[in-house]
């Protein structure tokens, strides 16, 4: 009863803080007016820039928590995997080839690339070696930071676009005839997190470890696997649009175990809940609290380095 509320209460401030992001940015009373630019700003800006922050902040969330569980590693996120940096990776290549609405493509196929690669590395037969492929999600990154630094020294005049994909930003501009791709993907990233969500118990069961889990009925190796799967072509999506942000996926889920327990059936949803939240909070605060805008992952990096040293400092 209990985690129940604390669901409820978390839907409710998440409410509020959507609110505040709508009306933030002095141009309330034009929305309020429906006049032809309080229009254009509410629906073809800042609705789109609302739903992009809580898809990606749902599904880093989610996906940290799932990763955290099924390889039963704190420290286990979608940027420590390798998954980030490739869909990153993919973004710039967009760029530096001239291809920008090529962008959401390449880094969905970028994060594809991660996923192959680092389960191939972190697979040995038909077993799947938890900390091998954590440290082959760090080879890949570093790898593909590699890459990314060459490119960068190269193509020295996209670096303000190179950079707002390596620090993060929500600024993706939708225009009329790509606004579909954003529903398409809201509709794949609810689908995904659903299907996440679903397979809860069974992260429960793989928390334990991979003997007990084997004992309980639970096939680890399929079941990881599609879990992997899943969490790295959301993240990937994501990604593909905003850049690396991190963090997210990595204390949000802390936060909620704090909150509900270790139990996956509470601890997902409201990570979802959570991380929505707070990355359309941080996005909200990074374009006002400045005269120009900041990069959102500077705002969750402030916010999120604090945090989890406080928590190291606990536990």
């Amino acid at each position: 009863m209990r985690n129940r509320i604390i669901i409820i209460v978390s839907v409710l401030i998440l409410i509020v803080i959507v609110l505040f992001a709508l009306l933030s940015g002095g141009v309330s009373i034009k929305i309020f007016s429906l006049s032809e630019t309080g229009k254009n700003i509410l629906f073809g800006i800042r609705i789109p820039r609302i739903v992009l922050g809580l898809i990606t902040g749902m599904v880093l969330a989610t996906s940290g928590g799932v990763l955290q569980g099924m390889l039963n590693n704190p420290l286990a996120e979608p940027y420590l995997l390798g998954i980030s940096s490739g869909a990153a990776l993919g973004s710039i290549i967009a760029i530096v080839i001239n291809k920008i609405f090529l962008m959401p493509i390449f880094g969905f196929l970028g994060a594809l690339l991660t996923i192959i690669l680092v389960w191939q590395i972190g697979k040995k037969g038909k077993m799947i070696q938890r900390t091998q492929l954590i440290l082959a999600g760090i080879i890949i990154s570093l790898f593909f930071s590699a890459i990314i630094a060459l490119l960068m020294s190269i193509f020295q005049r996209e670096l303000g676009q190179i950079f707002s994909i390596l620090m993060g930003n929500l600024g993706y501009i939708f225009s009329k005839s790509s606004i579909s791709i954003l529903w398409i993907m809201v509709g794949i990233s609810i689908i995904g997190v659903t299907l996440l969500n679903i397979f809860s118990n069974r992260i429960n069961i793989l928390s334990l470890g991979d003997y007990m889990a084997n004992s309980l009925g639970v096939n680890v190796y399929k079941t990881r696997k599609f879990l992997f799967v899943i969490t790295s072509l959301l993240v990937g999506m994501v990604v593909a649009f905003t850049g690396i942000i991190g963090f997210v996926g990595l204390i949000i889920p802390h936060i909620c175990r704090i909150l509900v327990g270790p139990d996956n059936r509470y601890l997902l949803p409201l990570s979802g809940i959570l991380g929505a939240g707070f990355l359309v909070f941080c996005d909200t605060i990074a374009r006002s609290i400045l005269v120009i805008e900041l990069p959102v992952g500077v705002i969750t990096a402030l916010f999120g380095a604090p945090f989890f040293v406080y928590l190291l400092r606990k536990k």
